[in-house]
């Protein structure tokens, strides 16, 4: 089966995914609901959604994936399998969540093997240390900064010949990220709306137009770095 590499996929990953290879991409990274109650345009955010699929989801994505990264969200972590290994992602000072009592950290669990230690390379930090920048520009309620995105990329993926996939995409900003790297990509999600905010994303890439600024019709307010 050929896949649908650098392609935005709108449809339940779960469905779209039963009849992909063992195996076929290098690295499953995404960002999934947490079950707080938020909108997502046609996917409800509930608890009992989410206690409901995650076991399924990770099944799933460690199945077409060698390593899978994802970010849970403090509360969330006892309804996953057990990770293989857990990183930390500390963005305090970058908000002021600590001085309020609460969380200035973020768990990633991973499954599968550490690509460095796989490619006989020595293990990198398990703490990922980067502020969250306020970089978002689609309308995504929930979006994760480009920045974060990145380091992560580098941090889980070796090659720029490797096969990104994020199956819950929403705001597509691991497409994005891994097209900036060099890497090839398949973005999925359930919304087509948030879809169509992706193709545009991803032309911002190329064009240097961001998102805000295609609506408008206007010339780029920024340069690419």
């Amino acid at each position: 089966m050929e896949l649908p590499i650098n392609q935005i996929i709108c449809g339940d990953c779960l469905e779209i995914m039963k009849n992909w290879p063992d195996n076929c991409v290098d690295l499953v990274l995404t960002d999934p609901p947490y079950g707080l109650d938020i909108k997502y345009d046609t996917y409800n955010d509930s608890r009992e959604n989410l206690e409901k699929n995650a076991g399924k989801w990770i099944n799933e994505w460690k199945r077409v994936g060698k390593a899978v990264v994802f970010t849970p969200g403090v509360q969330n972590i006892w309804l996953y399998p057990p990770a293989d290994w857990i990183f930390c992602w500390n963005y305090y000072p970058g908000n002021t969540y600590g001085k309020w009592g609460f969380s200035s950290w973020q768990p990633i669990l991973a499954y599968g093997k550490d690509p460095f230690l796989h490619s006989g390379m020595w293990c990198r930090d398990d703490m990922i240390i980067i502020q969250s920048a306020n970089d978002r520009d689609d309308g995504h309620p929930c979006q994760k900064s480009l920045k974060v995105w990145i380091e992560f990329i580098k941090r889980f993926s070796i090659s720029e010949n490797d096969i990104l996939l994020d199956p819950m995409a929403g705001s597509f900003t691991t497409c994005v990220a891994a097209k900036m790297l060099g890497r090839r990509y398949i973005g999925i999600d359930i919304s087509s709306e948030y879809c169509t905010i992706a193709r545009k994303r991803l032309e911002a890439v190329d064009t240097g137009v961001p998102v805000k600024e295609q609506r408008k019709g206007q010339m780029a307010l920024f340069k690419k770095e």
